[in-house]
């Protein structure tokens, strides 16, 4: 085999893999992990079972797989303000609620209570910590008010965060998950914000789609928040 063909190989694995998870993101947020079946992902993914079980030995590895696609996404523009940092992170991942399959299935994946035997911790302690590398760096700033407590805050984030889109997608199917998440921040920000940068922090509904903007051009400066 020469060093294309080897190279060529390779770049089919890679997009098999991806095709993979794609497919089982659709099924798993469609009928939830315990309903889901490796014959349902393998129809939608179109593959074979050989090719399926190259990559994922259970269906529990597919559902950590599309957790993992998500938990490693923890990503935004750099700003000079941090607590606008922290907003555009939550509003972010509200957008990506909208428009990206695989977050819609790692959230119903992360909280499925019927997901028997998944780990499904791993995606709320990246998001706790992630916002705690935010707030911290906040805090070293003199944007927060002196009584915040970091860790509660960053728990209580995450804790809100899941439950205004769990009511979301019931209500409306997500349709209105950016507007909600900005009631969030509207609400809870006047709490840990000292006043002069609340009242330059943008917290309208469009900053998830803008942030996404962002990340889209190879010039733009990230924070990698992990």
């Amino acid at each position: 085999m020469t060093e294309e063909d080897g190279v060529a190989k390779q770049d089919r694995a890679i997009r098999t893999r991806r095709t993979i998870v794609e497919a089982a993101a659709v099924v798993f947020q469609e009928q939830g992990y315990e309903a889901a079946t490796i014959l349902e992902i393998l129809n939608r993914a179109q593959v074979t079972k050989g090719a399926l079980y190259f990559h994922f030995g259970s269906k529990e590895e597919l559902a950590q797989a599309v957790l993992a696609e998500q938990e490693g996404r923890v990503e935004i523009p750099a700003r000079a303000c941090k607590l606008q940092e922290m907003v555009d992170l939550s509003a972010l991942h509200a957008y990506r609620l909208q428009t990206d399959p695989l977050a819609r299935a790692a959230v119903r994946l992360a909280m499925d209570q019927r997901a028997h035997g998944l780990d499904r911790s791993g995606s709320f302690r990246q998001w706790v910590d992630a916002l705690d590398d935010v707030l911290s760096a906040a805090e070293t700033q003199g944007e927060l008010l002196p009584h915040v407590r970091i860790k509660e805050v960053c728990e209580l984030i995450v804790g809100a965060f899941a439950g205004v889109q769990a009511m979301s997608q019931v209500l409306t199917g997500y349709e209105d998950v950016t507007q909600r998440v900005a009631q969030l921040h509207r609400y809870l920000l006047p709490s840990i914000a000292v006043p002069a940068v609340l009242a330059a922090l943008d917290l309208s509904p469009g900053r998830g789609a803008m942030t996404a903007a962002e990340l889209d051009s190879p010039d733009a400066p990230t924070a990698v928040l992990v």
